[in-house]
């Protein structure tokens, strides 16, 4: 694992230990040796997190659209930094450039993020694994309502297994270098399926 692709707020958030939540992250994965891949801006936790990479010593690169990069929140102070067309090249790029999906404390942006990659992961379309920082209980209620997915059977429980969490970056990243990816059918109930058809 090399490079990891972290989503996080464009806000700094309501709790000071979401900003330090980032830095221990990147204290993390700059210890691991694993490259940051992000969104490319210079704000909230995702600034936070490519400074203290950076200031560490580590690599950051970013990914930013011409129109974010135009309202001057672009960082740039980072090891690359690319800008492209929109936010759909943005988010491919980030993902090729990715060894692995971290996803911190953030908004729709961070989750819609978040739950693409998880997809792609359910479809087959990539075998890389995937992390929520769990800071505080910020996703206490998203994992609670993936069961609740889960019992109502519109995803089975070893495809939700996929998404891995934890409160503490060292225990996430150590987690995510174990990760085995395993092929299943995406279809969650066949045996019904095979009823209606």
């Amino acid at each position: 694992m090399k490079s990891l692709c972290v989503y996080c707020g464009s806000s700094i958030g309501a709790s000071p230990r979401y900003a330090e939540a980032a830095r221990a992250l990147a204290a993390a994965m700059v210890a691991d040796n694993i490259a940051l891949v992000y969104g490319g801006g210079n704000v909230g936790l995702m600034g936070v997190i490519a400074d203290e990479v950076m200031r560490l010593g580590g690599e950051a690169t970013g990914v930013i659209p011409q129109a974010l990069m135009d309202k001057e929140v672009g960082h740039r102070s980072l090891t690359r930094l690319h800008i492209v067309k929109d936010m759909h090249e943005r988010k491919a790029m980030m993902a090729a450039l990715s060894d692995g999906f971290i996803a911190m404390p953030g908004g729709i942006g961070t989750l819609e993020e978040l739950f693409e990659v998880f997809t792609w992961a359910q479809l087959g379309l990539h075998e890389k694994p995937i992390g929520l920082l769990n800071v505080d209980g910020f996703y206490d209620g998203l994992i609670g309502f993936l069961g609740h997915v889960v019992a109502q059977r519109f995803l089975r429980p070893e495809q939700a297994s996929v998404l891995l969490h934890e409160a503490e970056a060292p225990a996430l990243l150590l987690r995510m270098r174990n990760f085995k990816p395993a092929y299943f059918d995406k279809i969650v109930d066949r045996e019904t399926a095979s009823r209606i058809a």
